[in-house]
């Protein structure tokens, strides 16, 4: 909710609330469409019985905004498309409005159900395929045995015990395994739990200037959990259908003195006939795994229904917060972990539990019901017709502890003043410049959704903002923010970010390093090639890097697709059909010039003109200009030759249904590029 973002900065909240921000992260965790994962007629009936229903607390229908998936139907939706969304044979008297309400109240449930062909999929969202994909990818990006351009490495059994600085910059990591340098330009990103890191801020940072909020106003969610049993008869089910299986829904609600939210998230499960193998699917598809156990009562006559209530803290209580311990693991101290409710919290528990007692009674629809009163001992006591809950389970019997929710956040609180935040707006320490906090630990307010989808929004939001960065460049040269914006009347064809379009041919492989592509040979001539055509007459600006004076490389312009020829090492195309403006201060293999840097490999010219590249590790400014045959060629501001081509069959220029394309070679040496851009002439 919009109210729940209240005490956030306006510039993250302008962030979270576009496009992409929450949006982009919902669709990530699968959470932006209805849950085909859940459906049917149990679904529907609580749903019917919950839409009409006003237990207190709750924040009208009405009030909320449209579920996602409604919203994707567009302004020409009309009350059958919503209806067929949520599954509902027909409209049924309902109108749009009543519809689209119903929706609203569909558990957001981060749930894969469908992929693409040749994937399995990953029902409940983890972080786990994304990394392992992440690291497959790594691996073919760098396929040899050394670490030397791996861009992410997963380093098991490592516990890193401490951040070393020199007061104003990380420069190191200090692990159990041992220590990395941390060099400049470079950032740390902290992405433990709250807790973890929460507590390696403190054993790094502490006593440094800014960092007096560290560790305070720590908050998590109150959590009670209601399970109640009833009679099928009791819901607007057709007792023709047989079958009930699962449901999941979800509710919004409000304390009304302090204006605070909280939610219910309701499950249930109703099985068909013994016999079937609905039992056993029904364990697997439990929406909530942590009550998974309550549904073993469900049966094909009674429907088991756990009411989850989760409500947000008071926020910036300092009597809550973590702290150094004396106890110590991994040669440092442990985090102390001090977790207080407030009399306000006391009220918004309050509030959260009598909401669940009168969704129970709507359930229930004045019939007598069962309340689970243990589940360790699956105790079930009965309740007569519109009795509370609460005779048979008071409020503080059902209440979870302090701190079991998992979802502890803000005590590394993000903001502007270090008086009262521990982290800057992209969550960057205070106290250095270089180190940043990530997760709910740097939530300014946690509200009561479960913290994920926010979470992955500022991940993605960290993401970007680092990205934009200068990264880490040799000899101390300036970074360079990416990605890069050309200058008038270039158009990008690698902006040190997106490589969609760039395709690699024969060996080697093609790192993104820093914003650049490094090539890095694999015996045989290697290639990396931009598969947007170029124009007929172009001008193409790219810098390049040496790793070393006698690297050896080239762009490769005005060839054909690779694969178009049947070649077996597909690199060796735009040796034969297009040109090679050469990369090579010694001229290998025999000292010509036309085998030198800045020439047309192979091509004589005699008014060719040395310029050398500079020293490795600076970077070169290369200008080839192509006008009909005639090639162009600018370094570092010099122009070191033109030559018009005579050779039939080669460098034919991009023509309808024959297009050109532009490539980098990996000869020998590590040669980066970056900054390419071409503009038509």
């Amino acid at each position: 909710m919009a109210d729940e973002l209240q005490g956030w900065p306006q510039d993250v909240v302008a962030d979270l609330t576009a496009d992409s921000g929450y949006p982009d992260a919902a669709a990530q965790l699968g959470s932006d469409t209805t849950n085909d994962f859940i459906y049917g007629p149990l679904q529907n009936a609580l749903r019917k019985v919950l839409a009409a229903a006003t237990p207190i607390g709750m924040v009208p229908l009405a009030n909320l905004p449209d579920h996602p998936a409604v919203a994707a139907l567009g302004p020409g939706a009309d009350a059958a498309d919503v209806a067929k969304l949520l599954g509902i044979p027909g409209v049924d008297g309902h109108t749009i409005a009543s519809l689209k309400e119903e929706a609203r109240l569909e558990a957001p449930l981060a749930v894969q159900s469908a992929a693409r062909s040749g994937s399995f999929p990953n029902n409940k969202f983890s972080s786990v395929p994304l990394l392992v994909k992440a690291a497959r990818t790594t691996w073919a990006e760098w396929p040899r045995q050394d670490n030397l351009r791996r861009r992410l490495m997963i380093v098991p059994n490592c516990h890193v015990q401490q951040l070393v600085d020199d007061g104003q910059r990380v420069t190191g990591v200090r692990t159990n395994l041992g220590d990395v340098q941390v060099p400049q330009g470079a950032v740390v990103v902290i992405a433990a739990g709250t807790i973890e890191s929460t507590r390696l801020a403190l054993n790094s940072f502490s006593g440094l200037p800014k960092t007096q909020h560290l560790g305070k106003g720590l908050a998590a969610h109150l959590r009670s959990n209601l399970t109640i049993r009833i009679p099928r008869e009791s819901l607007p089910v057709d007792p023709a259908v047989l079958e009930l299986s699962e449901a999941a829904l979800f509710l919004k609600g409000q304390e009304p003195t302090s204006g605070r939210y909280f939610h219910l998230q309701i499950t249930a499960a109703g099985l068909g006939p013994q016999g079937n193998n609905s039992e056993a699917e029904l364990w697997q598809k439990i929406p909530d795994v942590d009550t998974v156990n309550r549904f073993t009562a469900a049966s094909d006559s009674h429907v088991v229904i756990t009411i989850r209530a989760n409500g947000e803290m008071e926020q910036g209580n300092n009597a809550s917060s973590i702290t150094q311990d004396a106890d110590t693991d991994y040669g440092t101290p442990r985090a102390y972990v001090s977790i207080n409710a407030s009399q306000a919290d006391g009220d918004m528990w309050e509030i959260m539990d009598a909401c669940s007692d009168e969704v129970a009674l709507a359930f229930a629809g004045g019939n007598p019901y069962e309340v689970l009163v243990n589940p360790r001992t699956n105790q079930w006591k009965p309740v007569g017709s519109n009795i509370s809950a609460e005779q048979a389970l008071p409020h503080g019997g059902r209440r979870d502890g302090l701190g079991t929710t998992h979802h502890e956040a803000s005590s590394l609180r993000m903001g502007e003043d270090p008086s009262s935040s521990s982290t800057d707006l992209n969550g960057r320490f205070h106290a250095v410049e270089n180190a940043y906090a990530l997760g709910p630990a740097t939530f300014p307010r946690l509200g009561s959704p479960n913290p994920m989808l926010t979470g992955v929004a500022l991940a993605r939001r960290l993401a970007r903002h680092v990205a934009s960065l200068p990264g880490p460049q040799p000899d101390g040269q300036p970074g360079l923010a990416i990605p890069y914006e050309p200058e008038d009347g270039y158009t990008t064809l690698f902006d040190g970010e997106d490589t969609s379009h760039w395709r690699v041919a024969g060996p080697g492989a093609w790192p993104l390093v820093d914003g650049a592509l490094v090539s890095e040979p694999g015996g045989d001539l290697g290639l990396v090639w931009c598969n947007t055509p170029t124009p007929p007459d172009f001008s193409l600006r790219l810098r390049f890097r040496l790793s070393r004076p006698d690297d050896n490389s080239g762009i490769f312009v005005r060839f054909p697709d690779p694969g178009s020829k049947g070649y077996e090492n597909t690199a060796w195309v735009p040796v034969h059909f297009g040109f090679e403006i050469q990369i090579d201060d010694t001229a290998r293999p025999d000292g010509a010039d036309n085998h030198r840097t800045g020439a047309i490999y192979g091509v004589d010219n005699p008014n060719y003109s040395f310029v050398s590249c500079r020293p490795p590790g600076q970077w070169n400014d290369i200008q080839i200009d192509v006008i009909g045959q005639t090639y162009t060629v600018t370094l570092n501001g010099h122009q070191s030759t033109t030559v018009t081509n005579t050779i039939l069959g080669r460098g034919l220029p991009s023509g309808p249904g024959a297009p050109s394309y532009v490539g980098l070679q990996a000869h020998s040496g590590r040669v980066a590029f970056r900054n390419i851009r071409i503009k038509e002439i």
